[in-house]
């Protein structure tokens, strides 16, 4: 179907109402998958289902139903109450409210004229308080009629392949002591097997959930009673990041890195003096000494600051550069937590450069190079977005003119393709976002690289020249996996428990098959575990073989080694590779000599 549905100019969708409407013309959007005509064709699904759900439900009122990234939702409030069970039901009714063809319509009333439309409807005036316009836009689709920017179909007939997804909470505006309104997810494609393929997914997510699977592999674990968004890493989970550490910690050594470790709380005057207090208090917890008030640390960086400010620096010594697995602390409500995928408490592998505005193209290029060789490891494909200047931010636009030119510079002429994020920078200075797209093709903002020159100049940051002058150095921030946690979380989910063999929490399992076996078992772990390197578990629990192999295909073990009384005899070791779906036998020493070569060969 090749439909014209709307018109895209200077970076903005239009439908063909508005179009015509304002006389506009520009590039035709076509009725297909693509980003722009997805927009469309999943708001006009929202007004679809919020017309399902008014026929259903005749006293529903509704708030606002936006586009976002896992397809569309709207937010609305009932007498009955609404769970998953209900979903087919709006469904079917959506299914047929479509079929009628309603033509999609709009009409712009002056804001008086609106407010007495929706005089009787107290979710639609707090939607008309929050928009200051004095001629506001209402699209009708038959008899359902809501106020909204658009854009939209022109006709319902063309919404046919939408699935709606789940059912949640939310508070009004966000505001956690307004009431609380129900939200109904959903996705719509322009065709049957983009839907198709996209609810696979959607189901293999599921069985991959980090929650789950963190559960059942013992990698994590949350207590209501220490608090909400505060992960408690398990003996399993501790490993995997250990391991995750280990390769980091080298890679970062070969690359000229210093560790560094700050304080967890400094006085609040310091985060006045970088700006946070003013421009990111809401994320911060706070606590009072001695009558003086601290704040627990966000970031690291005014921690690597004070390192840099303990000795008087010369060029000669430039790039510094110093990196800390920081534990930082920031305040998310409660409705927005996640798994580890958004905590309260989490460890970034950060670092911070302070080098001179000559250095800068390098070290960014660095930074880019070590990126790709992480992603590669773990066989993510990425992208990178540069943010810039956001509304509320510090400093002087040349100084952010400067630094953004930087960061432009340095990926072009690393030959990256990239997007751009109109004002969603740092406050303290423009970035590059590291996205990554994991095995189920979902996108994950992980690392980002960051000029600042704010914060040198605002903590007075010099080194001395080759001409014996002061100068103010740059400083870069850094983080490539972006948190362990969050990166945990998207590890899982993308190899769907299945690690890797250089950072499985547990890399191989030893099952004797009795009692004869165990000693020889025993001594074999602690071999592996001190020759290899490896953690290597005992399966010692008295259970049938078969049900011990479950557990540890259970576990996602890589390598299960069941030892019977010819292994102990021959030392010639029956293994089983998960991964590879492969059996083997390897002599005991072979096999070791093999797992410390396929541990080490993998580097960043």
């Amino acid at each position: 179907m090749s439909e014209i549905i709307g018109i895209k100019h200077n970076q903005h969708i239009y439908d063909l109402c508005t179009a015509d409407e304002l006389g506009i013309s520009g590039d035709c959007i076509i009725f297909d998958n693509s980003e722009e005509s997805l927009a469309i064709i999943r708001h006009s699904c929202a007004h679809l289902m919020a017309q399902a759900i008014k026929i259903l439900y005749p006293e529903a009122q509704f708030f606002v139903g936006p586009v976002v990234d896992e397809g569309f939702y709207y937010d609305f409030k009932v007498n009955a109450k609404i769970s998953e069970e209900d979903l087919p039901v709006i469904e079917s009714k959506m299914k047929e409210v479509a079929k009628n063809a309603y033509p999609i319509t709009k009409m712009t009333l002056s804001r008086k004229e609106v407010q007495t439309r929706f005089a009787h409807d107290e979710l639609k005036a707090a939607v008309i308080s929050r928009i200051p316009d004095e001629r506001l836009s209402i699209y009708t689709q038959g008899d359902f009629e809501d106020l909204c920017r658009g854009p939209h179909l022109p006709n319902t007939k063309l919404l046919e392949h939408f699935k709606l997804t789940k059912v949640a909470g939310a508070y009004l505006g966000g505001d956690e002591n307004a009431q609380m309104l129900i939200r109904i997810y959903g996705i719509a494609f322009a065709d049957k097997q983009s839907l198709k393929d996209y609810l696979f997914a959607l189901e293999e997510a599921k069985k991959r959930d980090h929650r789950k699977l963190g559960q059942e592999m013992g990698l994590f674990t949350f207590d209501e009673e220490i608090g909400a968004g505060l992960p408690i890493w398990l003996p399993k989970g501790a490993r995997l990041r250990h391991n995750i550490e280990h390769l980091l910690t080298k890679a970062l050594k070969e690359r000229g890195y210093e560790p560094v470790r700050g304080p967890e709380i400094l006085k609040s005057d310091v985060w006045k003096k970088s700006g946070h207090y003013s421009n990111y208090k809401e994320n911060m917890y706070f606590t009072i000494i001695d009558e003086q008030e601290y704040g627990i640390k966000p970031m690291n960086c005014v921690g690597h600051i004070k390192v840099y400010q303990s000795s008087p620096r010369s060029y000669k010594e430039l790039p510094l550069r110093f990196y800390e697995y920081g534990i930082v602390h920031r305040h998310e409500r409660s409705g927005v937590l996640h798994g580890l995928l958004r905590v309260r408490e989490f460890t970034q592998d950060d670092a911070h450069i302070f080098c001179m505005t000559s250095q800068i193209k390098s070290e960014v290029h660095q930074i880019l190079n070590f990126t790709k060789g992480i992603m590669n490891a773990f066989g993510f494909h990425y992208e990178m977005e540069l943010s810039t200047r956001p509304q509320k931010s510090i400093g002087n636009d040349e100084i952010w003119e400067n630094a953004t030119a930087a960061l432009k510079n340095a990926l072009e002429e690393n030959h990256i393709h990239y997007q751009i994020d109109e004002g969603g920078g740092a406050f303290y200075g423009p970035k590059i976002d590291i996205k990554i797209t994991d095995a189920l093709k979902r996108k994950w903002q992980c690392g980002t690289i960051q000029i600042d020159m704010n914060l040198p100049e605002r903590f007075e940051l010099s080194y001395t020249d080759e001409h014996n002058t002061q100068v103010q150095p740059v400083m870069i921030h850094r983080a490539i996996l972006g948190s362990f946690e969050r990166f945990v979380a998207i590890l899982t989910e993308h190899f769907g428990g299945e690690f890797p063999l250089f950072i499985a929490p547990t890399q191989v399992i030893l099952i004797p098959i009795g009692e004869a076996q165990l000693e020889y078992a025993r001594i074999l772990r602690d071999k592996i575990i001190v020759q290899s390197g490896a953690y290597a578990e005992l399966m010692d629990k008295n259970e049938s073989l078969n049900k011990k192999i479950r557990l540890a295909e259970k576990q996602r073990v890589p390598l299960i080694v069941v030892i019977g009384a010819k292994e102990v005899e021959s030392k010639i070791l029956s293994i089983r590779d998960r991964r590879e779906k492969s059996q083997y036998e390897l002599p005991e020493e072979a096999f070791i000599a093999t797992l410390k070569t396929k541990i080490g060969e993998v580097s960043f």
